[in-house]
């Protein structure tokens, strides 16, 4: 009876134990899909990892500075050890080791290639090191954040725009469509395709459109697409009337394979950036549209996930619930921003009236006698 009694006294701590072991196990993976709450605390060190210069001109143009004016604005005393991978994924996985070897303590990461960057989670993880994947998803369990431009709806504002226009430049047994798509390691080119593909699709199956050729382009690379768009031709005879580019740099190849066979303006090109030379496309008639994101945003908003994490605070408002599946299912907390589709009818209200670009920069070097809808002198 009194072995009973004592039992029965500590059956209240036992508990209490319990409780406290689930709250404590509940912390520890509050703060991402792998990370510990803890993880970055008191961070002023935060490693930025880009994936190339060479397909596009907005990584170091405008998301290095962005970020770094973002991130030690937000977290007063940070420093940003900023390094660009230029394309090969084993180097980006190299700087990454090197940055953690000199104190790196967040890592803000744009993998070359989502598989294999899922290797710098790892180490970080290791390490106590936090990394969150920006614009492009890392295939890991262990990411702590994710931020980017909803892909899907990306690529979405591409297929709609083409559903919108496509009967300016068909005609009876000119009905024939390309894709050129990004690249298959970069998640993004895959959540752009099923956008894009979930708008045409309807026009494909009816009998509206016909898609001739649909490949993914390794790397992104504007001379593969290059490539494609000529092969694309000569298998069709010429006989192309929309193009589905992906981007802007690899739409500005697709418009070179054109002007080749001076088809250029007479076939719908969409892309995506809102470049400088994509926005010059559009004004020339060589492209039809693009995809603004505004990369400011995107910045910022990375900025405060870091300094969160760094002072220790909740981010729940940063992401307000929002996930993102990896491949495995994991879910990893998101913030995801909104892109928008630009033409030549709203280039003033959207890339210019944001700063995204300026009129030096898109007026310079274009034809005489463009029509700029007087945005140019």
């Amino acid at each position: 009876m009194k072995l009973f009694m004592q039992k029965r006294s500590m059956l209240p701590m036992i508990i209490g134990i319990l409780i406290l072991t689930l709250v404590l196990t509940s912390c520890g993976s509050a703060n991402g899909g792998g990370g510990s709450i803890n993880a970055g605390k008191g961070c002023k060190k935060i490693g930025v990892l880009l994936p190339e210069t060479a397909t596009s001109a907005r990584w170091d143009s405008k998301d290095r500075p962005l970020l770094t004016q973002a991130i030690t604005k937000e977290l007063p005393g940070a420093t940003v050890d900023y390094n660009n991978a230029e394309g090969n994924s084993d180097e980006q996985q190299n700087q990454a080791n090197a940055g953690l070897t000199k104190g790196d303590c967040i890592l803000v990461v744009a993998p070359q290639n989502s598989q294999a960057a899922s290797a710098i989670v790892a180490k970080a993880k290791a390490q106590g090191v936090p990394v969150i994947a920006y614009d492009r998803l890392i295939q890991s369990k262990d990411l702590a954040y994710y931020v980017s431009f909803d892909g899907v709806q990306v690529g979405e504002l591409q297929g709609h725009y083409i559903v919108d226009h496509y009967k300016d430049y068909v005609q009876p047994s000119h009905t024939n469509l390309v894709m050129i798509k990004g690249s298959q390691t970069d998640n993004n080119a895959i959540l752009l395709d099923q956008g894009a593909s979930s708008k045409l699709q309807p026009l494909f199956a009816n009998g509206t459109l016909k898609k001739v050729y649909d490949q993914f382009t390794p790397d992104w690379n504007n001379d593969t697409a290059r490539t494609e768009m000529d092969s694309a031709l000569t298998a069709n005879q010429n006989n192309i009337q929309i193009a589905y580019v992906a981007n802007d740099g690899m739409a500005n190849s697709v418009i070179a394979s054109l002007k080749a066979q001076h088809l250029n303006g007479k076939v719908l090109v969409t892309g995506q950036d809102a470049t400088v030379a994509g926005i010059q496309n559009i004004l020339t008639g060589d492209q039809t549209m693009t995809v603004y994101k505004a990369i400011a945003k995107e910045a910022n908003d990375t900025a405060k996930l870091v300094a969160a994490i760094s002072n220790g605070s909740n981010t729940s408002s940063l992401t307000n619930g929002t996930t993102v599946k990896t491949s495995d299912g994991t879910p990893i907390p998101a913030i995801l921003e909104t892109a928008v589709a630009v033409d030549k009818s709203n280039i003033a209200s959207t890339v210019l009236a944001d700063g995204f670009v300026t009129k030096s920069d898109i007026c310079s070097g274009l034809p005489r006698g463009t029509n700029t809808n007087g945005i140019c002198p």
